[in-house]
């Protein structure tokens, strides 16, 4: 059970910045010893995919065919032009000795934050168990979310 004063987070957005945000904030809930658990729905699932092709029906297939490359293939929210916002933002985060999103990611994995995924947002959108980082812990439903949100002083929708 998740202690009172834990910090819960809901990311249902796979953009670059607002993933890079929930990762930021997660580390530095972690590193002032809260303990943090972090929630990925629908796009925000693809902070935690693999990055391989996902689906099984024509359209989870075609979801997976657009939605492909985990956390490496995510555009910032404006200016993405196709691609080349994600390939400027990297460029710009390098020159600025910026952490890039998987280092973030490992890093809060490394202090130990739960990263939890949506079981309906994984049935709808056809992704499996296997489809995801090997670091996450089971799927779980808003139910499971709403209990450790419960038990959290900060709750955070990104």
């Amino acid at each position: 059970m998740a202690k009172d004063d834990a910090v819960t987070m809901i990311i249902i957005s796979g953009d670059m910045d607002k993933v890079f945000a929930a990762f930021s904030i997660a580390i530095g809930a972690a590193a002032a010893g809260k303990e943090t658990n972090m929630f990925f729905t629908f796009w925000g699932i693809k902070a935690i995919q693999k990055g391989n092709f996902t689906g099984q029906g024509l359209f989870g297939r075609m979801m997976g065919l657009l939605n492909r490359g985990g956390i490496n293939r995510i555009g910032p929210s404006r200016f993405n032009f196709g691609g080349i916002g994600r390939w400027m933002f990297k460029r710009m985060m390098k020159s600025h000795k910026i952490t890039p999103l998987e280092e973030l990611r490992q890093t809060a994995i490394d202090l130990g934050v739960k990263l939890l995924p949506c079981e309906t947002s994984m049935q709808v959108m056809e992704i499996k168990r296997e489809d995801l980082i090997d670091e996450v812990e089971d799927s779980c439903g808003v139910a499971t979310m709403l209990e450790m949100a419960f038990h959290s002083k900060v709750t955070l929708f990104i």
